[in-house]
């Protein structure tokens, strides 16, 4: 009896938190390192292209960006962030080989010397 009282326990656990994770949003954190050549005018237009990159695909649900002011001095020369939210990670799964994204890559991977992509299910 202990067993299944155990078993049933965990299968509960396992249901509930699977269905937070679903339930739950899907960020989409990049940070940029653009390279020494890039132009203030160039990461300008990355950053413009980004924004309007946001607002022509459905999937996504939040948009946004801002550059290193940490006085910490620990960004590696990360200087931009760019926090993109989708309501899950199917929406991901459209937005990376999208049309317009694959667009945007192909302006941005001249001008970048590093790119950091983390990727995460929203917890409280």
């Amino acid at each position: 009896m202990k067993s299944l009282t155990l078993l049933a326990a965990v299968l509960l656990f396992t249901m509930t938190t699977l269905a937070t994770a679903a339930d739950a949003p899907y960020r989409h954190v990049v940070f940029f390192k653009f390279k020494d050549s890039a132009s203030p005018e160039q990461v300008q237009g990355i950053e413009k292209a980004f924004i309007e990159l946001a607002g022509k695909i459905d999937t996504v649900k939040g948009f946004e960006w801002g550059t290193n002011v940490s006085p910490e001095g620990l960004n590696d020369g990360f200087t931009h962030c760019f926090f993109v939210t989708f309501a899950d990670k199917a929406g991901l799964d459209v937005y990376l080989p999208h049309a317009e994204h694959q667009a945007f890559v192909g302006k941005l991977k001249p001008l970048l010397d590093k790119v950091c992509v983390v990727d995460y299910v929203a917890k409280k």
